[in-house]
């Protein structure tokens, strides 16, 4: 497994170049990448329909458990084939779809490390792993739905994309490092078998929180829906691919994957099922006004999200068959129609379903392709749809509690669902034949494949559900519940109540669509409130980011260095005293001990130097003091027995000198401080650090320190750093890398003052 991703990131590597090479016929070579990994996965199929479980493990960082853990099961393996096969029929797509458009090469690039990245996320045996190619998923999507960047509209919404997954995958690591708190361990694997250690401990309910947070905000759950509808700035490929069948089914994932180790419990169960209910049912209501193509997929899509999550939430063996089935439909059907959609548009240069109508003549096939699809999507029989449409409602059906008004709400939302593909599989190609802004015409035979194998095999599953569904749905299944079903798929299981509610369904999807169709548009200009919008909290917690990020600007980078230094040597203090004042009964100060003359004389040399520093009016004055300064305390220095200390000392101190002397007239002139306030601010930080530099000493000085370092430096010195001079061995050997760190940092400080003094003003020598 870490073999196929490992080649996946390097195919992505190489498409920029091979695009350049066969631009015409790319198409056809960027599939044979996820055909490749699609092919690879199968043949593992009749290992995981036997009931084995594979896993791979290669170290990554041992010291910390962290390792390349794979695990490919029921559940995982379905997402890997569902990735690659949609992935197949959009890489297809996409070579005809992008071939006008600017950088081509850069979106495969990017499409390929998202594919990859997606597989590595429902592969990942390692929670760490998991959120490596969570956020590697986030930033590709973000290079994708902001792919024409010259659009102020597909930049916002490819930052709000990245702002609202990229706090979820914020929230997934803090998760994670509360479970290692708990559980001692990272791997997934080792989850199995602490359901009960993790659900008893203290931090479960922010275990739970946390991950249910990434869950919800990658999967566009209620509240954090809104990014998905405008993420539609994308162009078709990616809202076919990332929003329809692979990026916002992660969060689902997730919470398929952690629900036995963490869901069984009211918090998790009744959140889940919540979310997903109100997401379900507030997604499905909101696209009744829209009447842009992929926007109504969008919304649809949220609706059908939601449904996912509550069949999580219900937690049943019907429901997580239903779930199952479901997922399966939505990924063939959604994934074809937002293709069809990105056709229509490509094909006759309008997305508004208001103004597309009779072009079946002119697409045949997109129309045929569109009208499966849409079949399959309204939950219509043979098509697999219409098996999960009916084991959604069963599984409903079987609660005792919040049944009724559960099963009321799903009949609703899919009464919407049924609306929407009215509108987007059907509309445009029926009724009267309306006016486009380009001539209408069939799509390439690259744009065609794709649509129509994912729409056919929507046919075939429901026609022969028992060939695949059957034996993964019993694999996946002992991923979420630990446990096998015994329910049997079967496309006809009689007339019934919830073949009743199907109709009913049906009936009440094309009364809203003929409601839809004749209502007025200053009826469906009619908008909620800001205040009950998440998308405006949303916007004004970034106007506040802002307003806050501009305040602390102006008081902390301001750019006068010496309020920078103020901040720092006050905070410094400040936190630094309070653990000096803790240890306030640790202080023992020594008698007094006798003082040389030399002592005596470099104090007296050292506050008149200081006093003449700070009074001074004169830089070359300033300057002489300063160097003073530093050169009395190399002395001190010399008498205690740190030559080569002093010698450092001294060379810095001519190198100020000489320095500030070259630069002596170019300096401004000094600054006055008109007001006094100034003036006893600084005294009593600059007295504050000496008063506080003091008492570090006598802190340090007032009892013995361990000496097992010295002795350890003094041993070690000679036959490991082959040096006499301790301190040099140190910072040469045994610290070597914060020497070179900090030579590093003089470097790279050296280079930026070369390129200032480089700098010169037009109009000026």
């Amino acid at each position: 497994m870490l073999s196929l991703l490992v080649t996946g990131f390097l195919a992505s590597a190489l498409a920029p170049v091979l695009y350049r090479r066969f631009r015409e016929n790319f198409g056809w070579i960027a599939v044979i990448f996820p055909l490749f990994m699609f092919f690879g996965f199968l043949s593992r199929y009749p290992e995981v329909a036997a009931g084995e479980v594979i896993r791979e493990s290669v170290p990554w960082v041992p010291s910390l458990g962290v390792n390349f853990s794979f695990l490919l099961d029921g559940l995982s393996l379905t997402f890997a084939l569902i990735i690659t096969l949609v992935g197949a029929a959009v890489f297809l797509y996409a070579g005809a779809y992008m071939k006008h458009y600017a950088n081509t090469g850069r979106f495969f690039l990017s499409i390929g490390v998202f594919m990859t990245s997606m597989l590595g996320l429902v592969l990942s045996d390692n929670m760490l792993l998991m959120f490596v190619f969570w956020e590697l998923t986030g930033i590709s999507s973000f290079l994708l739905i902001g792919f024409d960047h010259r659009k102020e509209s597909a930049r916002r919404a490819a930052l709000q994309a990245l702002l609202v997954t990229g706090g979820g995958g914020l929230a997934l690591l803090a998760g994670t490092i509360l479970l290692h708190r708990v559980t001692g361990s990272v791997e997934i694997s080792s989850f199995y078998g602490m359901s009960g250690i993790i659900t008893s401990h203290a931090l479960y309910p922010a275990i739970a929180i946390l991950l249910l947070f990434a869950a919800f905000t990658k999967s566009a759950q209620f509240p954090f829906h809104f990014w998905l509808p405008n993420a539609m700035e994308a162009p078709a490929p990616v809202s076919a691919y990332l929003h329809s069948a692979t990026m916002v089914k992660a969060g689902i994932y997730l919470i398929a994957r952690m629900n036995h180790e963490i869901g069984g419990t009211p918090l998790w169960q009744d959140t889940v099922l919540i979310a997903g209910t109100a997401t379900m049912l507030f997604a499905a209501l909101l696209a009744f006004g829209q009447t842009d193509l992929k926007k109504l997929l969008a919304y649809s899509t949220l609706s059908v999200l939601g449904t996912l999550v509550m069949l999580l939430g219900i937690g049943s063996e019907l429901a997580v068959k239903a779930f199952f089935i479901y997922l399966i439909a939505h990924s063939l059907y959604k994934g074809t129609l937002f293709l069809v959609a990105g056709t229509l548009d490509h094909e006759t240069g309008a997305r508004d379903v208001m103004k597309l109508g009779g072009l079946r003549r002119a697409m045949p096939v997109t129309a045929v392709t569109a009208a499966l699809a849409s079949f399959s999507m309204m939950g219509i029989i043979p098509l697999v749809g219409f098996i999960g449409k009916e084991t959604v409602y069963k599984a409903i059906l079987e609660l005792e509690y919040w049944g009724v008004f559960l099963i009321a709400a799903a009949v609703a939302a899919n009464a919407f669902i049924v609306m929407i593909t009215l509108f987007v599989g059907f509309k445009p190609f029926w009724g009267e034949t309306l006016l486009t802004p380009r001539p209408p015409g069939e799509a390439p035979l690259k744009m065609l494949i794709g649509p129509a194998l994912l729409a056919v095999l929507g046919l075939l599953f429901g026609l022969f559900p028992g060939v695949f569904i059957a034996v993964m749905l019993q694999q996946s299944a002992l991923s979420i519940l630990s446990e096998t079903l015994s329910l049997k798929i079967s496309i006809w299981q009689g007339f019934n109540l919830v073949l009743l509610l199907s109709f009913v369904t049906l009936l009440l999807g094309g009364v809203l669509f003929l409601v839809r169709s004749r209502m007025p548009e200053r009826l469906l200009a009619l908008r909620a409130p800001a205040l009950l919008k998440p998308s405006a909290w949303y916007e004004g917690s970034l106007r506040l980011l802002s307003s806050l990020a501009r305040l602390q600007t102006r008081l902390l980078q301001n750019g006068y260095l010496r309020n920078y230094i103020i901040v720092i040597v006050v905070t410094a203090i400040s936190l630094a005293s309070f653990a000096l004042y803790r240890s306030a009964g640790r202080f023992v100060l020594e008698p007094a001990v006798a003082v040389t003359f030399y002592e005596v004389a470099l104090a007296f040399i050292i506050v008149v130097s200081t006093v003449l520093l700070i009074t001074s009016k004169s830089r070359l004055k300033s300057i002489v003091a300063l160097g003073v300064l530093g050169f009395s305390i190399g002395i001190i220095f010399v008498i205690y027995g740190a030559p080569d200390v002093a010698l450092t000392t001294f060379a810095i101190e001519t190198l100020n000198v000489i320095l500030f002397v070259l630069v002596l007239y170019r300096l401004p002139r000094f600054l006055k401080l008109s007001r006094s306030s100034n003036r006893v601010r600084d005294s009593l930080i600059a007295g504050g650090v000496g008063v506080f530099m003091t008492l570090i000493v006598l802190y340090a000085t007032s009892f013995e320190l361990s000496p097992e370092l010295k002795r350890f430096f003094a041993a070690a010195s000679l036959p490991e750093g082959k040096g006499r001079n301790i301190v040099n061995v140190i910072l040469v050997d045994f610290r070597a890398l914060d020497t070179l760190g900090e030579m590093t940092v003089l470097a790279i400080a050296a280079v930026g003052i070369f390129a200032m003094l480089k700098l010169r003003t037009r109009g000026r020598a």
